[in-house]
């Protein structure tokens, strides 16, 4: 087979690319390993940019997103600091008058992830392949020759858009990105049902413990009673304090004078499993001859919050749209590609930074401690807090050291 454009990876961010392809009048192919629907260890959360940036390729998508019975509306976060005190920021200021538009919602992955390959399945200029692994990838004059193992499946592709995630092999051995432990969350998630207290507009929770810092745990509540719970930790300061994560969370939650109350009547529903979370807290190439990284294939996680999803949608969108002009030009050199990292940077990069300084934050508990003790009766931090979630040119406040001077000693 022959195609303009081969993406590998049927996640958010490959489907995304592949919808945008469309939008556009171009045919592509979509490869995955995975057979639909399939689980993804995740957080579950979908921040407002999700939303958005559907709306942005198709109208018709965003709509079908909000019918959904398999999501739950969520309107904010709830942070909490070692000192216990919370402070809850809502994704909009005004929601309690206004909730005819919901942004955010929660949402376990089999079921996300299966709606955009529906979306995928709507389009004919889309071919879709599930159940199959490239492992051969061999670049040549006229394109790059895709395979898997056996060559019963091969593809000869002029660009290829990765987007087959966190342990992709194509950007290890290709691109030449490693995982670097400082730039890397190793994370767990369980399902559990029966959790009391959950905040009445579900709220996703992110509770920064003492006993666990530099990470936190969370509680992200999902339809039909369950929730999301996990703990993430930078993987350098995992290996270093030689922690076991599952064991953390589960005294945590067995122990914690808070969360034994909340949990005491908690199910735990499946396993325990672990992921990785590669960060976008470092600048790197996301491109070369004929190719372009998206979403966590990218290491393009946000490092404060954990969020990949929205991240991966944009840079998908973002390689469709330089794929249409490489197309265009009939240019499908690296140094041609160079556009797709300037514009990923400039348009998710300045969040990136500020959070990367917002998780640096967390290495100072009386810091956080006060910050969130300002906050809690500080209505323009809390506004301002509110604001970051969709206004980044206010979130860059966040970053400054001035900014916690003035707001400290103007009380």
């Amino acid at each position: 087979m022959e195609t303009k454009v081969c993406i590998i990876g049927a996640g958010p961010g490959g489907a995304t690319a592949a919808l945008q392809l469309a939008q556009l009048g171009i045919e592509c192919i979509v490869v995955d390993k995975a057979v639909f629907p399939r689980d993804k260890v995740c957080g579950d959360g979908l921040s407002g940019k999700v939303l958005t940036l559907l709306e942005r390729i198709d109208k018709g998508i965003g709509e079908r997103l909000q019918k959904a019975m398999f999501k739950m509306d969520s309107w904010g976060v709830t942070f909490v600091a070692p000192n216990r005190i919370g402070m809850d920021i809502p994704y909009k200021p005004d929601y309690q008058n206004n909730r005819s538009d919901p942004r955010g919602f929660v949402c376990k992955r089999i079921d996300f992830d299966n709606f955009l390959v529906d979306e995928l399945k709507r389009r004919k200029e889309i071919r879709l392949f599930e159940g199959v692994s490239i492992d051969k990838y061999e670049l040549k004059a006229d394109g790059y020759y895709l395979s898997n193992k056996d060559e019963t499946f091969q593809v000869k592709a002029d660009i290829i858009i990765v987007a087959n995630g966190a342990q992709s092999a194509f950007t290890k051995d290709v691109a030449g990105i490693k995982m670097e432990p400082e730039h890397y969350v190793a994370g767990i998630r369980a399902y559990y049902k029966g959790i009391s207290d959950l905040h009445p507009d579900n709220f996703i929770e992110l509770h920064f413990l003492k006993n666990m810092l530099p990470g936190y745990l969370w509680i992200f509540p999902l339809p039909n009673g369950e929730a999301n719970v996990g703990v993430g930790m930078l993987s350098n300061s995992a290996r270093n304090k030689k922690v076991n994560l599952k064991k953390l969370m589960l005294d945590t939650l067995a122990t914690d004078p808070t969360m034994k109350d909340r949990f005491k009547n908690a199910e735990l529903a499946g396993t325990i499993d672990g992921y990785g979370l590669p960060l976008g807290s470092k600048k790197r190439k996301l491109h070369g001859d004929r190719y372009m990284l998206v979403g966590d294939a990218g290491y393009l996680i946000d490092p404060f919050t954990g969020e990949g999803i929205g991240n991966a949608l944009y840079s998908g969108r973002i390689a469709a749209q330089q794929a249409a002009a490489a197309i265009a030009a009939n240019n499908f050199s690296a140094e041609f590609f160079n556009a797709y990292d300037e514009n990923v940077y400039r348009i998710l990069g300045p969040e990136l930074q500020v959070s990367t300084k917002l998780q640096k934050l967390i290495k100072y508990p009386w810091l956080f401690n006060l910050l969130m003790k300002v906050g809690s009766r500080n209505k323009q931090l809390k506004d301002l807090m509110s604001c970051m979630f969709h206004e980044v040119d206010l979130r860059k406040k966040l970053g400054k050291p001035m900014f916690y001077v003035k707001l400290l000693f103007n009380r």
